[in-house]
C-alpha cells in the first residue's frame, strides 16, 4: 500500500473500471460458516467491496452470491471496521447483476395491469 492510500484510508490499488452500485448478500465461509449480510458498494470484473453488518478478517476465503451472475468465490484481501475489499477466484461479468431480474415467460410473465398497451383510436 502507498502513502497517498494510507491516507485516504482506501485499501489496495485495483485494477480494471468498477461501477457503483448496492446488491445485498450473504458471505459464508470457504467451509460454509455464515459471515453476515453484506452490502456490496462497487464491484468489478475482478472484486468488489462491500459493507458488512459485521468485521469480516482479511485472508480467509469467502463464498457468496451475487444477482445474474450466481455463486462467486474470493478472498478478503483488505479489511477495515465493517468494509471489505475481496478479489474474486474467477472473473466475472458486472453487468450482469445490472440486468433486470426478470422471470422466464418474458412479457407472460408480467402481471395484466403492469403491461403496456397501445392505445388505439
Amino acid at each position: 500500500m502507498d502513502r497517498n492510500q494510507e491516507n485516504t484510508g482506501r485499501g489496495p490499488a485495483r485494477s480494471g473500471p468498477r461501477d457503483s452500485l448496492f446488491l445485498l448478500t450473504n458471505l459464508s465461509s470457504a467451509d460454509g460458516t455464515p459471515l453476515g449480510r453484506a452490502r456490496v458498494r462497487n464491484l468489478s470484473a475482478t472484486g468488489l467491496m462491500a459493507d458488512c453488518e459485521r468485521a469480516v478478517p482479511a485472508g480467509i476465503r469467502v463464498s457468496f452470491d451475487l444477482r445474474g451472475i450466481g455463486r462467486v468465490n474470493g478472498s478478503v484481501v483488505w479489511s477495515r471496521d465493517d468494509r471489505i475489499g475481496i478479489a474474486f477466484e474467477q472473473e466475472i461479468d458486472p453487468q450482469q447483476a445490472r440486468r433486470p431480474v426478470s422471470g422466464q415467460g418474458g412479457q407472460a410473465s408480467v402481471p395484466d395491469y403492469l403491461r403496456q398497451r397501445r392505445l388505439t383510436r
